[in-house]
Parts: C-alpha cells; structure tokens; sequence
C-alpha cells in the first residue's frame, strides 16, 4: 500500500484540492444570505473536489513514467517519486496505475457533466488532455502556463459551475492568487532540477529563463500573490477578512529566501522547496476559503 500512496505524492495534493475549497467557499459566500443558496449542489462540490484530486494523482503517476522513460529523471536526480528509479514499479504497472487513475478521475467528470450541463465538457476536456500530455508541454517550457491554467483557473471555475449550473468569471479573480503560488510548486522543481533536465534533452521554463530569472519568477508569484489579495479588497471582490493570507508573509519569505540559494552546481540547496511551496499553497489558500466562510456570517 505504501509504495501506492508513494506514486501518487500526496504532499502535492493542495495543488488540486485548495483551488476547489476557495470556489466551495467563495459560492457560499456569494450566495449564503440569498434563496439561490437552495439552488447549490454541495454533493456536487464534493464530488468535484475529489475529481480535481483524482486527476492530479493521475498526472503525477503518468508524469513519472514518461520522465522516467525519456531519462529526465535519473538515479542522482531530485524530482518525482522515484518509485520507478528505486524499483518499486515495473514502468508498465505504473502506467496502468495511472490510466486507471485517470478513468477514475473521468468517471466522476462525466457523472457532473450529467449532474450539471454541457459547459463541463470544455473543462473537463482541457483537464483530461493537460493532464496526460503535461509532460510534452513540460518539455517544450510550457509546464508553467498549463499548470496555471488548470489549477489556477479550470478547476475553480468547473467545481462552480458543477454548483450552480453558471459560470462564475469572477471565481477565475479568486483562485488567481493561489494560482500564482501552485506554479511556484513546479517552478521550485524545474529550477532544481535545470541541470539534469538538460542532460535529458528537455526545456523547460526555468531553462528559459535561466537561474536569476527563475529565482526572479518565484518572488514576483508568490509576492504578487498578496498584491492581487489586497487589490480584490481594494475593489471589494472579497471580503477584507482575506488579508488574513498576510499571516502566511513569514512562509512565503522564507521560500523566497530558500528559492534565493538556488544554484545549478548546487541543485540540493532548494531540493525541498516544492514540498515548502505547498505548504505555502496550503496555508495561504486556507485562509482564504476560512475568511469567505467567516464573511458569509458577518
């Protein structure tokens, strides 16, 4: 059970599941002292945050074994599981693993698609596709804009749509901010890994932008990630009980400063960055989803 649990890196799970619990929060808040509030599907919500989770399982396994395949990841390497480096999978058994995954994950869209209409098809598709071809992207330095896309912005915007029926724009707004800090999730990563990823023939766009940009890239998201909290308070898209997300400043400081130390010779200096950088995701979007909770009372 231990190696399955492995494969799957659950630590990266608040990549998928906080952009979902910021929409659940984000429609309670919007609708709670209104009659449409009766009209919400919250087993729906449920169902679509364990498909956005589903997913994201789906992807890492299924990223795991193409890197492993085209020999981006090596036994000196930082990245993935290492189920397939330490051999704890055949690479064949972890690719069905994954495309069982996927099924899985698929098996729940095409239930809220039936739930909820025709407009989940469209997100749903980006997400299918995204997540199995995440590696082609990946090497070709467009892993960070899909990543964005997709956990940034598709899965708040299909979880309230699986709701309420309607798609709810403004929730793209929302879940930008946590957007910007699940890139940096990826961007700590391929930072890290800049060395061996060249070796492997693959570009990705930290190799665009080379060690100073991408340390560059991770202040500006996870700084600008306050900076776009503040302005939706400034123009009233959420409630001002969200700048609670500066209590999380001291976590994103500290990641700044980590992201500071990273060195292509000296790979190992940000090697737990990606984990920190969850966490930040985690905590930051926590205090988002509790204050829409709050302010739904208030």
């Amino acid at each position: 059970m231990k190696k399955w649990l492995i494969a799957i890196r659950p630590w990266s799970f608040p990549a998928s599941a906080m952009p979902a619990i910021i929409a659940i929060t984000y429609i309670f808040w919007q609708w709670c002292n209104s009659d449409q509030i009766y009209q919400v599907n919250w087993i729906n919500a449920i169902f679509s945050l364990i498909g956005a989770i589903a997913f994201q399982a789906a992807g890492n396994v299924i990223s795991d074994y193409f890197d492993f395949k085209y020999h981006v990841d090596r036994k000196e390497s930082f990245g993935s599981s290492r189920v397939l480096i330490d051999g704890m999978f055949t690479p064949r058994a972890l690719l069905k693993y994954g495309i069982g995954l996927l099924a899985f994950a698929v098996i729940i869209g095409l239930y809220l698609l039936w739930q909820s209409g025709i407009q989940l098809l469209w997100i749903g598709l980006i997400g299918f596709l995204g997540t199995y071809f995440y590696y082609a992207l990946k090497y070709r330095a467009f892993g960070d804009l899909l990543i964005f896309v997709i956990y940034g912005q598709l899965i708040a915007l299909g979880t309230t749509y699986t709701m309420t029926c309607t798609l709810s724009w403004p929730v793209l707004l929302i879940s930008m901010p946590s957007g910007f800090l699940i890139v940096n999730i990826l961007h700590a990563n391929n930072t890290r890994d800049i060395y061996f990823d060249r070796k492997a023939g693959i570009r990705t766009f930290a190799m665009v932008l080379g060690i100073q940009g991408s340390k560059m890239q991770y202040m500006i998201l996870a700084l600008g990630s306050y900076v776009a909290i503040a302005l939706f308070v400034i123009f009233r898209l959420v409630s001002p009980i969200c700048l609670s997300v500066l209590l999380t400043m001291p976590l994103a400081l500290k990641n700044i400063n980590c992201m500071s130390q990273a060195s292509i010779e000296q790979p190992e200096r940000i090697k737990a960055l990606d984990g920190m950088s969850a966490q930040l995701v985690m905590a930051f979007s926590m205090c988002i989803a509790i204050s829409n909770i709050i302010a739904a009372f208030l």
